[in-house]
């Protein structure tokens, strides 16, 4: 599945547009972890815990909109975007979207 944050790709033309696709995961902060971290803040640093955390969210959530394109289809997505939002205190939810299509590759 190729995946853009462009609206197009240079090397392909978009030859259907499927609609919208996204992906969620919502993650809680855990207690341990909120206690390493405001160590870190003392001490200055990044705070790996949470760097981890969002990497996995947001790896989760473009696997969920890659799955959701899947089903419809697709073999791309285009305009590909992450949005956040809180859920309730200590726990936000990712979300991966964009426009899946049908690509075929341009001709020379």
């Amino acid at each position: 599945m190729l995946v853009t944050t462009q609206d197009e790709f240079s090397d392909y033309e978009i030859v259907e547009t499927l609609g919208l696709v996204r992906g969620n995961t919502i993650r809680a902060r855990h207690i341990g972890k909120d206690i390493l971290a405001g160590l870190r803040t003392i001490v200055g640093g990044e705070i790996t815990e949470y760097t981890k955390m969002l990497a996995e969210s947001r790896e989760q959530s473009i696997d969920r909109m890659i799955a959701d394109a899947s089903q419809k289809g697709a073999d791309a997505i285009v305009a590909m975007r992450f949005t956040t939002s809180p859920v309730m205190q200590g726990s936000a939810e990712l979300l991966a979207y964009g426009t899946a299509v049908r690509v075929r590759p341009k001709k020379g």
